[in-house]
């Protein structure tokens, strides 16, 4: 099956199972905007806890902060996002649709890519075992021709992205011959830049009303309470600064679910270092966070780093950590060295000194910035991604979302086999000793198998069921989400068994 039809099928999946609505559906929806339903927001919460409880347990010298939406609009300034936060778009004449300029481009090298993939996967299949990938890669023809286009095209698109060459961009797809995917032509208006901060009013009337934005990035409550949070909490350098929060993007091209919305969260982490260290800890906390990613057990193989074609105005060194979607490999985090930039700034347009005194060096100094920023929605679609799983069985087929049971929104279903001779009230004394520790699901509808393949695609890891067994000896059976196997167990080992298999210290002790 294509993999486009794939990611059709979950998303209909995410509405069908209470995991993700669109936004104000019952008046057609809005556009780019979803809500989370019963278990979406359950597994949203679970993916928080896993980064927050990393970050902020795991280190003794990160801590946590909350900050406002609304910020001073001079923040805003000083950042750069008044002037300089554009996303180059053009539009399709033909189609009247709108498109990111640089991710055509970037569109047009995966295929690329892809091509020499393919020729390899081939040569793989045919060789086997004593298939030598370099020299393969040396030495085919049409292997050598396309890598010789992906390092012209991608030579010439950074040049253009870093010298802002609106020109140049259009150029590009024109001479690449890129198509609108809706149309098919190749009629397309100038590339242009567009601001992508949402703008509101602040104040009791409208003549005193001052123009605020809503924040496009959590980063900056940080900076500004850098100095709040060092001195409040006598933090040494380097010491890091977690948020979890909402930001607003004015998307014009806003595709794939919830991969590119308006309204989403970050997971940031600014971490504080001396001038001059700052590319070491790039470099450690680019290997910490892939850790965290690939603990997850999705494939170490579907996760890659990208470096960036054009570094932001404030950065000296910056990588995404991608993920193998269903249409692409495709940013889940960000790692960027943000120099100085952003406290120099804050100091520059306040007046004030922003600055950190360090007994070692006797001397103060504006502190270089480390950042990890990570989008819980891209987080959320990764991980449903990686564990939507439509299997053939012997008799019949099921859709199992095989999710980490340390992250699965209901971790237990309690199920009588029948509604009748005290299994019911038996299955609901043992949800009434669990549901402490777990979320639990009680559920007596429809036939046994039915409950289990209906759990299978919620991604309950366990399914216990209470039978007239139980009664007499106190035992019930344990299913298994992924294997289907069935275990015989006594009613007071369920905690242990299952506290064992969610536990969040699985997944850190793997970090």
């Amino acid at each position: 099956m294509a993999q486009e039809d794939i990611f059709k099928k979950l998303v209909a999946h995410c509405k069908e199972y209470g995991y993700v609505f669109q936004s104000s559906e019952v008046y057609d929806g809005l556009s780019a905007v979803y809500d989370y339903g019963q278990y979406g927001v359950e597994l949203k919460n679970n993916i928080k806890k896993y980064w927050w409880d990393s970050m902020v347990l795991l280190h003794e010298n990160v801590v946590g902060l909350d900050s406002a939406i609304f910020m001073h609009p001079t923040i805003w300034k000083a950042s750069g996002h008044v002037d300089a936060f554009n996303d180059p778009l053009i539009d399709n004449k033909d189609s009247k649709k709108r498109y990111r300029a640089d991710v055509l481009i970037e569109e047009q090298l995966a295929k690329i890519e892809e091509k020499i993939n393919k020729e390899i996967g081939k040569a793989q299949k045919r060789f086997g075992d004593a298939f030598d990938e370099q020299q393969f890669r040396e030495t085919n023809p049409r292997v050598l021709a396309n890598q010789k286009k992906y390092e012209e095209l991608h030579t010439r698109f950074a040049k253009a992205l870093n010298d802002n060459d609106l020109q140049e961009l259009k150029q590009i797809i024109v001479d690449q011959e890129i198509a609108c995917p809706v149309s098919g032509t190749r009629n397309w208006t100038d590339v242009r830049q567009f601001n992508l901060m949402f703008a509101t009013e602040m104040g009791s009337t409208s003549d005193g009303a001052m123009k605020v934005f809503l924040r496009p990035e959590t980063a900056q409550g940080i900076f500004v309470n850098y100095l709040n949070v060092q001195k409040s909490g006598r933090m040494k350098i380097p010491f890091g600064i977690a948020q979890i929060g909402k930001a607003f993007r004015n998307e014009i091209v806003a595709r794939q679910f919830i991969f590119r919305m308006r309204e989403f969260e970050q997971m940031e982490m600014q971490f504080f270092v001396r001038p001059g260290t700052e590319l070491d800890w790039f470099e450690k906390w680019k290997s910490i966070r892939m850790k965290w990613h690939q603990a997850l057990g999705f494939g170490e193989e579907n996760y890659r780093f990208h470096e960036h074609e054009k570094l932001a105005h404030y950065a000296n060194a910056a990588v995404d950590v991608e993920y193998k979607f269903p249409f692409g490999f495709k940013e889940v985090e960000g790692i960027h060295s943000r120099t100085d930039f952003d406290l120099s700034q804050h100091e520059k347009y306040s007046g004030r000194k922003i600055r950190y005194f360090d007994p070692e060096l006797n001397e103060s100094y504006v502190p270089f910035v480390v950042e990890t920023s990570i989008g819980v929605d891209r987080m959320f679609l990764q991980v449903i991604s990686a564990a939507y799983c439509e299997e053939e069985l012997e008799k019949d087929s099921r859709v199992v979302l095989k999710l980490p049971p340390v992250l699965a929104p209901v971790k237990l279903a309690v199920m009588p086999l029948v509604k009748k001779d005290g299994l019911p009230e038996k299955a609901r004394e043992i949800i009434d000793k669990l549901k402490f520790d777990f979320n639990c699901q009680y559920d007596e509808k429809d036939s046994i198998g039915k409950r289990y393949r209906r759990q299978d695609a919620i991604g309950t890891p366990f399914c216990v069921t209470v039978d007239h067994q139980t009664t007499q000896d106190n035992t019930v059976t344990i299913r298994y989400r992924d294997s289907m196997e069935q275990e015989r167990v006594a009613i007071t080992e369920l905690g242990k068994i299952i506290g064992g298999k969610v536990s969040m210290r699985n997944l850190f002790e793997k970090l």
